[in-house]
């Protein structure tokens, strides 16, 4: 198995893929088995596709919108906010089946549809051993568990990401052969011939603050503990959105203090699922961007830039457990790492990429940045979250 990631800064989308493609090539010396592409949203996705079909005719790849620009092992690359970057997996022996679906008012069938042609696509009838998803913000639950009827009960993780675009302004798109969505579910069924690890993690920790959901729809939480949401949250944080309680988007000053719900117990260590509030709306009620539910128990998470860039090693430790030497063992890695976390730090981007660089014992890996995190926490069940970190990581 061999990996190879690239990148282009060019605004020119043609220019650019060409570019990044002409470099995977080379790297992994001829065409790849599969790939993933990732650009900002001033690409032009109906170009990347039909550009893709003249340079890999043949090859099946997946991809979407990344925030800001994407990093690999060189580096955090966006030049005025616009970047593109490939991965490509040269595997001969493994297979790779790619399959997708417009979401409709139903996404768990949207999910459902797309999983059933990527197994169709690989000409497998077994279970994958891992799903790559590359979907539409919105209603991300329903597409998981859309995936895992479509698995029939096999118990496989399901990791990706959420399109994004530069400002939350619904300009993002999901890709594959010959198709250009923009509010859909694009999956990998993953049969690699070497075996895959993976990690799902944040850099935040639990304050003392904690409350009951007693109130709730969707992804509207109305009431905590039987108080207006926001009061609530405001009480926690000390007047964090104290400007905001009459209504207003609370991105930017939530992103350092999520809510979060115990996902589950491992080895005595707590995994928190994150969520981050988005907007005060009216009543004082907090959106979010993951859905919550009725007598759920919450906790004020808490954070700082400098943990965003140096707490890399809480998801890259557990995906690389019982590998003692990384550089000769592990042949490349996808990341995710969630936008608004990148948002907060983008001016330290470049250390990092240099974390997971360092991590990665400097093999080739493609992050991009995402408006909601999907993964699967070791011995846990697949999730949709906010300000967290995927990690997967192909052994050689």
């Amino acid at each position: 198995m061999e990996i190879a990631s690239s990148f282009s800064i060019s605004a020119n989308t043609v220019e650019a893929l060409k570019e990044a493609y002409a470099v995977l090539e080379a790297k992994i010396g001829g065409p790849p088995t599969w790939m993933t592409v990732h650009g900002t949203y001033h690409h032009s996705a109906e170009m990347i596709t039909t550009t893709l079909q003249d340079l890999a005719p043949g090859v099946p790849f997946q991809g979407g919108s990344s925030c800001l620009g994407i990093m690999t092992e060189a580096g955090f690359h966006s030049q005025e906010g616009v970047g593109l970057g490939v991965l490509g997996i040269r595997d001969p022996e493994g297979t790779y089946g790619v399959g997708s679906s417009e979401l409709t008012v139903n996404s768990r069938e949207s999910g459902r549809e797309a999983i059933t042609k990527a197994l169709q696509n690989a000409w497998n009838n077994t279970p994958p051993n891992l799903v790559w998803i590359t979907c539409a913000p919105g209603d991300e639950e329903g597409i998981l568990a859309g995936i895992e009827d479509g698995l029939a009960g096999a118990n496989i993780p399901i990791i990706g990401g959420s399109s994004a675009d530069n400002a939350v302004e619904g300009k993002w798109y999901q890709i594959t052969n010959g198709q250009v969505l923009h509010n859909g579910v694009v999956v990998t069924a993953m049969y690699p011939s070497k075996p895959i690890r993976y990690a799902f993690d944040s850099s935040y920790t639990p304050t003392t603050h904690t409350g009951i959901i007693t109130k709730a729809s969707g992804r509207t939480v109305y009431e905590i503990d039987h108080r207006p949401a926001a009061d609530v949250y405001n009480q926690w944080t000390n007047g964090g959105i104290a400007d905001y309680l009459e209504g207003g988007n609370i991105l930017s000053p939530t992103t350092l203090y999520p809510l979060g719900r115990v996902a589950m117990w491992t080895r005595g260590v707590t995994l928190y699922q994150l969520s981050h509030p988005e907007a005060v709306l009216e009543n004082r009620a907090l959106s979010l961007f993951t859905k919550a539910e009725v007598g759920e128990e919450i906790v004020l998470m808490e954070s700082t830039a400098q943990d965003l860039v140096y707490r890399i090693d809480r998801v890259t430790s557990k995906a690389l457990a019982g590998i003692p030497a990384p550089d000769k063992q592990i042949a490349g890695a996808l990341v995710i790492y969630c936008a608004g976390c990148m948002l907060a730090v983008t001016d330290r981007m470049q250390e990092v990429a240099k974390q997971f660089y360092e991590a990665l014992a400097g093999q080739p890996f493609l992050g991009l940045f995402t408006f909601g995190e999907q993964g699967r926490a070791l011995l846990g069940e697949n999730s949709h979250a906010n300000l967290m970190m995927s990690i997967i990581v192909f052994e050689k």
